[in-house]
């Protein structure tokens, strides 16, 4: 039971202690969120609005820059997948180098919007986005059908086997893959996919490799 001065009661009837503030109603908040910037092509330092989402790790500007100096910045008429797309900057990136058609998937719904969004308003007729499982869209793919595929799946979950296998699948011998991973991968591990290392990075907790099927 509440002690006798704290439920006194105002002489208009109400029973909000004497001298308190009358509640303000204020319109619920968006999730926070940043910005990220396209650094080559076409919308070269267009600014995307993103939304911070735990586990969310845009790749950083160094890191996307190195990437597409390893590819030769021209990406004119290559067919790429950005699975695991998240805020979609590597896929936009290869859109505005001139890449013929991206596929980005995404399973986070709030994602898929905001990715649906910054294409429309990049007015980017080559990019489509897909909600859905990253690796069973890769595993549907016909064989060797596009050039280059990026996967940046969360650190800690069991994606990064079954992605390799479905991405080295879905290029061509001489395709390339692009892979953050928070290790190294191993020359040995990656010639179980029939893949090799090109190149490789660390920056920070990423390491960033540069894949390539040979076989």
């Amino acid at each position: 039971m509440a002690s006798p001065s704290s439920s006194r009661q105002s002489a208009s009837g109400s029973s909000r202690p004497a001298g308190a503030k009358k509640p303000q109603h204020r319109a619920p908040k968006g999730p926070p969120s940043h910005e990220i910037r396209i650094i080559g092509g076409q919308w070269r330092r267009t600014r995307l609005k993103v939304i911070d989402k735990p586990g969310l790790r845009p790749t950083p500007d160094r890191v996307r820059e190195t990437l597409f100096n390893w590819l030769g910045q021209d990406l004119s008429g290559w067919r790429c997948v950005d699975a695991f797309a998240g805020t979609g900057v590597l896929g936009l990136e290869a859109a505005s180098r001139g890449a013929a058609h991206v596929l980005m998937v995404e399973q986070d719904a709030v994602l898929v919007r905001d990715l649906q969004d910054n294409a429309t308003r990049l007015k980017a007729s080559m990019v489509s986005v897909q909600r859905g499982d990253a690796v069973t869209a890769l595993g549907r793919l016909p064989a060797a059908s596009v050039d280059l595929v990026f996967l940046d799946p969360p650190f800690d979950g069991p994606w990064f086997e079954p992605a390799l296998i479905a991405a080295a699948k879905a290029v061509p011998v001489g395709g390339w893959i692009y892979l953050e991973a928070p290790v190294a991968w191993t020359a040995e591990a990656l010639g179980a996919f029939g893949l090799q290392c090109e190149r490789h990075l660390k920056a920070g907790a990423v390491n960033a490799h540069l894949l390539q099927r040979t076989a």
